[in-house]
């Protein structure tokens, strides 16, 4: 079996989030069939919800339309390392294979930080590739936040 990336697509969805004024986090949610099932950027700014991460926007929008609270052998990818509420919830949805982009030494709850899935606490850990499209994932994030300084 040929490994496919779904990055290009979390990229485009970052893109259009910093467009919108939002940080440029992007998201997207892949069968076990290989088919893109949700994709979102992050819109905490635009529907005023602290929650609303590309991460999660996207595990609901696939458990809404599936009917279950699980997505077991649906892969992730996102441009950023998941915050540790993002990882919580890959965590409790079951996803298998988490990829992502850019390491978030600030604000990463992966890889940095607290580190989610190696706690005792955490009843799934997923299968975790990391620096896929780092270098384009950094871009659009140091450019957003140069703008704004």
């Amino acid at each position: 079996m040929v490994f496919r990336t779904y990055m290009d697509q979390a990229l485009a969805e970052a893109e259009a989030a910093s467009a919108r004024g939002e940080v440029p986090v992007g998201a997207v949610l892949v069968s076990p069939a290989g088919e893109v099932v949700a994709r979102a950027g992050n819109r905490t700014r635009e529907l005023f919800d602290p929650t609303a991460h590309a991460e999660v926007l996207v595990i609901r929008a696939a458990c809404e339309a599936l009917g279950s609270e699980r997505l077991p052998g649906y892969d992730l990818y996102v441009t950023l390392e998941p915050c540790p509420m993002c990882a919580t919830v890959i965590s409790a949805a079951r996803i298998a294979r988490l990829y992502y982009g850019a390491s978030d030494p600030k604000s990463g709850g992966v890889a940095q930080g607290p580190r989610i899935f190696s706690h005792s606490q955490c009843h799934h850990v997923p299968e975790v590739y990391d620096g896929l499209s780092a270098a384009p994932a950094e871009a659009l994030l140091k450019d957003f936040f140069a703008a704004r300084r």
